[in-house]
């Protein structure tokens, strides 16, 4: 089973990209909460995205080894810009993978093709384990997608926790 795990809420700081940004303190017990809960898998291998808010979540809900890995990286957004509007601009990136939705945006079918190729790589070198990803809400709304052959719940997206968490499960689900 495949366990993709949003981070916990974020400190966000105009003027740094949101990739920069910290997990703020005041949400450690919600991620502390989702550890206690029963939802993760005890004997899972863990991965995270190497956004800081990712790793300290996964250092936060497990004692066990957590493996950086770059594909696991946020939709990639190199502004620093406040958007006033976020979910207008990421829906417009939904409704238009092949185009960035905002300037410094990554096309999001650019981000997909990384995420998806990632995963499948990671189930592959760990077949029939359960794994446990850490990382980021549209990365994770676009590989559940793909891993099911639907189209992306955008309506699951916005209303995804932080943290939270989507259970794939790729063999039945995969290709």
């Amino acid at each position: 089973m495949l366990h993709l795990v949003r981070h916990g809420r974020s400190l966000p700081e105009p003027g740094l990209m949101p990739s920069a940004w910290e997990l703020d303190p005041a949400g450690f017990d919600d991620i502390w909460t989702l550890r206690e809960s029963g939802r993760l898998p005890e004997d899972a291998r863990w991965f995270t995205s190497p956004e800081s808010k990712a790793i300290a979540t996964a250092q936060l809900l497990t004692d066990r080894p957590v493996g950086i890995v770059e594909g696991l990286r946020e939709h990639v957004r190199e502004t620093s810009d406040w958007i006033e509007d976020f979910e207008a601009v990421v829906r417009r990136a939904f409704a238009d993978p092949e185009r960035s939705a905002y300037p410094g945006w990554e096309p999001l079918a650019t981000a997909r093709e990384r995420v998806v190729t990632t995963v499948r790589l990671l189930l592959a070198d760990h077949p029939g384990e359960d794994l446990v990803l850490v990382g980021h809400g549209t990365a994770w709304t676009v590989l559940a997608a793909e891993l099911r052959g639907v189209e992306p719940d955008l309506d699951r997206w916005a209303s995804l926790g932080m943290p939270d968490v989507i259970a794939v499960d790729p063999a039945v689900e995969s290709h």
